[in-house]
């Protein structure tokens, strides 16, 4: 299991603390690093942090599966604690900058899971923006849904974890949808900021939030050397315009290459 940051925002928010993925964020956000590469170091970030997901979200059980040798040696089988193979995974791609991290996730998760118990959705959000650039809301302009989440594992990937308000609409949606509830509602980032982490836990508590570095440049000296979440009202990672910092700086521009 992989180490995790010690903070006070509350048992759901786990803020990973492991030299690879401290590495790599470090390169994704380097100015040096262009449309091409990015796209590479965001997908092995997000099998990183799919990996982590699965394996305390997930439930499991005991089973037993055939190798190569056991046709030699009727004896020969992989046996163990797995992933449960009937349990039901939806990932949700949230167009723009979620679309890669989504299908990563998606062609990771079928390495391990049958294809047919794992899902990819697709919502359609964009951000909302005052005149002076503020981030004021998002907009859903469509989606593609396959329908019920009940008793599923519901994974929302969104790399830049700034205002919170897409995951919180995002789980607005699927809570809307009729049949059950899932069994686990698990917002994956990259990068994630005191901002959005305090609103996902106070609009859905229910939320899980995994990120692989928590973000609060903007805050105050003496927040910056306590523990997280122990001064809130002194946390900030969000400029006035409500990009992280440091963060990576228009990473949703930069896998698209939007400015073609």
């Amino acid at each position: 299991m992989v180490d995790l940051l010690a903070h006070a925002y509350g048992p759901n928010i786990r803020l990973f603390d492991d030299p690879f993925l401290t590495t790599l964020l470090a390169r994704i956000g380097h100015p040096d690093v262009n449309t091409a590469e990015l796209p590479t170091l965001v997908r092995s970030g997000y099998q990183r942090l799919l990996h982590e997901v699965l394996a305390t979200e997930f439930p499991r059980t005991s089973q037993r599966h055939p190798t190569r040798m056991t046709a030699q040696e009727p004896g020969a089988v992989a046996a163990g604690e797995m992933l449960c193979r009937q349990t039901k995974l939806v990932i949700c791609s949230v167009i723009r900058a979620g679309m890669l991290p989504a299908q990563a996730c998606y062609e990771a998760a079928v390495q391990v899971l049958p294809p047919e118990n794992v899902r990819l959705d697709t919502l359609n959000m964009s951000r909302e923006t005052a005149a002076d650039g503020r981030v004021v809301g998002v907009r859903l302009d469509g989606s593609k849904l396959g329908g019920s989440v009940e008793d599923a594992v519901v994974l929302l990937p969104d790399p830049m974890g700034a205002t919170g308000s897409t995951v919180c609409r995002a789980v607005d949606v699927y809570h809307s949808l009729s049949g059950g509830g899932p069994r686990a509602l698990c917002a994956m980032h990259l990068m994630v900021t005191p901002e959005a982490v305090q609103r996902v836990a106070c609009a859905h508590p229910e939320v899980r939030v995994f990120a692989g570095r928590l973000d609060r440049g903007l805050s105050s000296e003496r927040a910056l050397a306590s523990q997280p979440g122990t001064h809130p009202d002194e946390e900030r990672g969000l400029n006035d315009v409500h990009y992280i910092v440091p963060g990576a700086g228009g990473m949703g521009e930069l896998l698209t290459n939007s400015w073609v």
